[in-house]
């Protein structure tokens, strides 16, 4: 073959710089052994694992297909720390070879009519291709049928039109306009045919009309190697009501993924879905949307047109979190979530024998220069015969005795935790980057969001620092609370007539930040006026007590077949014990309210913890700014690893910090702070009056 005799050439050529033996080896994380064919030109797909464990792929999005939706992006360098060892420990030199940059044609066929078949059992019609010439094909189009239509088909191919091959037993074609759904092409795998036969299945739809033109995709090689996905993890997360949320576990951070694909259970669906990573902006990590699409899926006459792929730009997370907007729906049955990996190239070698090995893992090499890149022109990677991956198995420190990575700014300065409100023990385990979430009782006696959690520290046993990273989720914080009929009405409004239903809910804690409470009902067709509020002593602009209101609005449903949805209210940032809910009820019987739920902001700090460390979190003052760390520098490195969420233990009252104010109720601190000045004030006169000289008398 011609080929394999130029890489024969190629390899006599070059045995002096294929092969090379390193002076002084470097270090690798990973090791793998590849199994070749043969000696000489042998290719490699990259796979899952290389991926994982190599320094990443650069893949740069120029935009976006206006036909399919689907990212057009361009992919740069990576697996700079790749190297190929024979087995005597000699460095073997490699390419990272592309696919054949020519583009597949598609070629028109001649039709001919099969006739219809109608039996008992059977009704199918269909059509015959002639493309004049056997060719390397991979997939048939059918263009020119007046839509809609959604037809299940069955192809088969064949050399001679005597012997048929089965390429696609059950497929499916649609175009359906007003769904915005088309699909008319059939893959299958390539292979070299002249005649194609498909069969429409008249059982289910009506009988379509011939095309006007039938085309097969002709290619230039069968070398491509099939798309590389991945089966994730998924775990469905508390959200607000009309939102389903999902945490999308991905196998490493920094992959080359490109779209993410959904299985969703059910029939018809048009749904929007975001998907959101944590990006850093300025010493926060906030989310960041890095592709959104419209689910779509239809069902007629038990055939299915879906389209449910979201293209993403490239995560640099190894965790997503996936947003649905289900509107009036149940929450989305979401069954899996497959992960599409952007084409890579080859990896071409020339072996010298059939086993060799490649290590990788080590971000601090640069790109290997080998005397090869002499013939990468020359390449037909098409025709290469190809090598195998073995299972991939963690170096160990004797393997690498300089692999361990330089220490990270894992502790900081000093700091007492006795000078803080509160303090929670943090879990330990074994060494690795951690996430904590800071929960309500966090949010509400730190400085919280609107300070940055100026005062928040982590501290370990010997009082020190620890760097940390804060990030804002993409879902709320979800707290149920408790929703209760008053039974006694409140002062303020003993007077109204009607006097409205109220509920009592027990504020979490007195202060939080700007929040959002949740209302559901099992009510069906109604109308009611709602007012949240608190109920306030009497102070300089109100005599007797009153009602704060803190937001209003009109609860309407009016679908006697379908639950109401919740009603969702803002509440502004107050001082809260009891928050009253006050419903209007005009002439009707009292709503139900069924439920109540409050949507918090979710922050979590990331952080790096030493195996089987004593750590605290401590916050609550007021004299602290915003921690600075040398961490910070790092914050790639963070949002690109994966963080085992660890929860803080139960909130314990500090020493030191605690003043006067937090031992007594607001109302008993000024009033005994009244009376001590009062009663210096009386000292103080008096001490005057003692003083003042006594008057003259004068003589008559």
């Amino acid at each position: 073959m011609k080929t394999t005799a130029l890489a024969a050439s190629i390899a006599a050529a070059l045995s002096t710089t294929i092969v090379a033996q390193q002076a002084a080896p470097p270090s690798f994380r990973f090791e793998r052994p590849i199994t070749a064919s043969g000696t000489g030109a042998q290719r490699l797909a990259i796979d899952l694992p290389l991926l994982a464990g190599g320094t990443p792929f650069t893949v740069t999005v120029r935009g976006v297909d206006p036909a399919t939706g689907d990212m057009q992006y361009t992919v740069g360098p990576g697996l700079s720390d790749l190297r190929v060892y024979a087995p005597d420990g000699r460095e073997v030199g490699f390419l990272l070879v592309p696919n054949p940059p020519s583009e597949p044609s598609w070629r028109p066929a001649v039709l001919l009519p099969v006739a219809p078949v109608e039996t008992d059992t059977i009704k199918t019609s269909g059509f015959e291709a002639d493309l004049r010439e056997p060719l390397l094909v991979d997939r048939f189009r059918v263009d020119g049928i007046a839509p809609p239509f959604l037809k299940r088909v069955r192809l088969e191919a064949s050399g001679d039109r005597e012997h048929w091959t089965l390429l696609v037993d059950e497929g499916t074609v649609f175009d359906l306009p007003n769904e915005q759904l088309r699909q008319t092409e059939l893959g299958f795998t390539p292979g070299a045919y002249r005649y194609f036969r498909l069969t429409w299945d008249d059982a289910r739809s009506g009988r379509v009309a011939q095309p006007s033109t039938a085309l097969a995709r002709v290619v230039a090689t069968a070398a491509a190697p099939a798309p590389l996905t991945a089966v994730t993890m998924f775990e469905r997360r508390a959200g607000e009501p009309g939102h389903s949320r999902f945490r999308v576990k991905l196998p490493a951070g920094h992959l080359p993924i490109v779209a993410l694909e959904l299985v969703v259970a059910g029939e018809h669906l048009l749904r929007r879905a975001t998907v959101y990573e944590a990006r850093l902006s300025g010493a926060e990590a906030v989310p960041a949307s890095i592709g959104s699409a419209l689910l779509r899926r239809v069902v007629q006459n038990s055939l299915t047109a879906a389209s449910l792929r979201i293209p993403i730009r490239p995560p640099s997370e190894a965790q997503l979190d996936l947003d649905v907007e289900d509107g009036d729906n149940p929450p989305l049955p979401l069954q899996g979530v497959k992960a599409v990996f952007a084409v890579l190239p080859w990896i071409y070698f020339e072996a010298p024998g059939p086993s060799l090995v490649a290590r990788y893992g080590n971000s601090t090499l640069q790109p290997p220069r080998y005397d090869l890149e002499a013939v990468h022109d020359k390449l037909h990677i098409d025709t290469v015969p190809a090598a195998s991956w073995g299972e991939v198995r963690a170096r160990t420190a004797d393997e690498n005795p300089a692999a361990a990575a330089p220490p990270l700014p894992t502790v900081g300065a000093s700091v007492d935790p006795a000078l803080f409100r509160y303090q929670r023990p943090i879990a330990g385990g074994d060494a690795g980057l951690v996430a904590v979430p800071l929960d309500a009782a966090v949010l509400a006696h730190s400085g919280g969001p609107s300070m940055r959690f100026a005062d928040v520290r982590i501290v370990d046993s010997e009082n020190r620092q620890i760097p940390y990273l804060v990030e804002r989720a993409s879902e709320p914080l979800s707290i149920d609370l408790t929703l209760e009929r008053a039974t006694e009405m409140p002062g303020p409004l003993a007077q109204r007539k009607p006097a409205p239903s109220v509920y009592r809910i027990a504020w979490p804690y007195d202060r939080l930040p700007s929040t959002r409470l949740v209302l559901t009902t099992s009510a069906r067709v109604f109308q009611r006026p709602i007012v949240v509020g608190v109920e306030r002593e009497p102070d300089q602009g109100h005599r007797d007590p009153w009602i704060q209101s803190l937001g209003s609005t009109t609860w309407v449903h009016a679908d006697q077949d379908r639950p109401a949805p919740p009603l969702t209210m803002a509440v502004p940032v107050q001082k809260i014990v009891t928050l009253l809910v006050m419903v209007d009820e005009g002439d009707n019987s009292p709503l139900p309210l069924t439920g109540a739920q409050l949507l918090l902001p979710a922050y979590r700090v990331r952080f790096f913890r030493a195996a089987n460390a004593s750590l605290r979190l401590a916050y609550g003052r007021t004299d602290l700014d915003q921690p600075r760390y040398d961490l910070a520098l790092l914050a790639p490195q963070l949002l690109g690893a994966t963080a085992i969420d660890v929860a803080a233990g139960a909130e314990e009252r500090g020493g030191a910090a605690v003043s006067a104010r937090d031992l007594v109720s607001p109302r008993v601190f000024w009033a005994i702070l009244g009376v001590a000045v009062i009663v210096l004030l009386a000292l103080i006169v008096r001490l005057v009056r003692r003083e003042e000289p006594a008057a003259p008398t004068t003589g008559s």
